[in-house]
């Protein structure tokens, strides 16, 4: 395998260093509190002059307002930001979740209105997806949203773990409109406006101290028939779309293809940390990131001839989290106490725990590749072809009894 660039790859690369090179001065810190509008504002407008430069959104096709380039090309972005310690764009939801479900599943109005927005950072976007009875199990959201006499539809429910829901301009929402199909089939992708009357935002405060994540509340909110996506009871398969794309997200690593060992390995070596026993899971964990890389490679070929990321990604989505998992316990069992105090290992431990739900748990993701990719036997399902209605009437009287 060759994974040197291409010339066309090196030019691309030059190209974006030496942008970064004239503008890192005007660059926002890459950590800040997004609690903090003042923070949000610089994120924003950081994200424009990143879009003017045709940095944001390089895998939109070009009619979009992308730039038509290959995975390949965003990879390399990603790794000269990181050369650069300068932060990426905004809305990572948007551009890397939303863009692409809309762009695959949306009208031509809903096109030309949402997208150039949306990669200017003009308009941030959220996902409205999780429940607090729903999350891997997506398909059971009770989310309901109801056709009222004009063709508008007026939604109730409870919605959690919403990022960038304190600052967004838009969510898009999976909400049930069927009750009386099979809990898969009878579901829609609505776009909802965060400002619209009967939203109410409330911030989810981790053990870190930070309110990444929120809980939205939707009270009768109405929003018209062209908000819809991917027409009606075609919800599900516009999630799908969103749920690859995130889980590759989360596998792939933000900087690189999976997360650099060698950062772990600097933090031990400076504090002089040559235990045989540190150095063994220090070996395992490098080998199962150096795996996630080298997958990476491969979701990126498929990426490049068109395809859309698998149930596969969720391979790398699982690995990348529990490696990590690890690398910050091995971080902090043999650093100490004071290692929790480090910008970024006490924020890895705080935080990552919790990404093992982000994209589906690590046990729906298993169950998922093992059915569908290695083509082992379904795990038994109570809820096939049961109307979703009395789903939840049998779930009720179990519950009952």
């Amino acid at each position: 395998m060759d994974l040197d660039d291409t010339p066309d790859q090196a030019a691309w690369r030059t190209e974006v260093r030496q942008w970064l090179a004239r503008h890192q001065s005007d660059a926002p810190p890459a950590r800040g509190d997004f609690e903090d509008p003042a923070y949000v504002e610089v994120r924003r407008s950081w994200q424009r002059s990143l879009t003017e430069a045709g940095l944001v959104g390089v895998t939109w096709p070009e009619e979009h307002g992308g730039r038509g380039r290959g995975p390949v090309d965003q990879v390399i972005i990603n790794q000269e930001m990181a050369r650069a310690g300068v932060p990426g764009h905004l809305d990572v939801i948007g551009i890397g979740l939303m863009g692409p479900c809309i762009i695959a599943h949306g009208s031509d109005e809903q096109r030309a209105r949402y997208l150039a927005p949306m990669l200017h950072g003009d308009e941030v976007w959220c996902q409205l997806f999780s429940e607090p009875a729903a999350g891997s199990d997506l398909a059971g959201v009770q989310t309901r949203a109801v056709e009222q006499a004009d063709g508008s539809w007026r939604l109730t429910g409870q919605k959690v773990w919403t990022t960038s829901a304190q600052f967004a301009a838009f969510g898009m929402c999976l909400a049930r409109t069927d009750p009386d199909a099979v809990k898969h089939q009878g579901l829609t992708m609505f776009i909802v406006p965060m400002d619209a009357p009967g939203i109410t935002v409330r911030g989810l405060r981790q053990i870190s101290g930070e309110a990444e994540f929120n809980e939205v509340f939707l009270d009768d909110v109405t929003v018209t028939d062209d908000m819809v996506v991917g027409g009606v009871r075609g919800g599900w398969k516009a999630a799908l779309t969103v749920l690859m794309f995130e889980r590759m997200m989360i596998g792939a690593g933000a900087e690189t293809i999976g997360f650099r060992p060698d950062r772990v390995a600097t933090a031990l070596a400076a504090a002089g940390a040559d235990d045989p026993r540190v150095c063994h899971r220090l070996g395992e964990l490098t080998a199962e990131l150096l795996a996630v890389r080298y997958g990476g490679f491969r979701s990126l070929t498929a990426l490049s001839r068109g395809q859309i990321p698998g149930p596969e990604a969720g391979l790398a989505k699982i690995t990348t989290v529990n490696a990590l998992i690890a690398a910050a316990d091995l971080v902090c069992d043999t650093l100490g106490p004071g290692a929790l105090t480090d910008e970024e290992w006490g924020y890895m431990t705080s935080f990552l725990p919790g990404l093992k739900s982000a994209g589906g748990t690590e046990q729906i993701l298993r169950t998922t590749i093992g059915e569908r990719v290695l083509g082992l036997p379904a795990e038994p399902r109570v809820d096939k072809g049961v109307p979703f209605r009395e789903l939840r009437t049998r779930q009720i009287a179990e519950v009952a009894a």
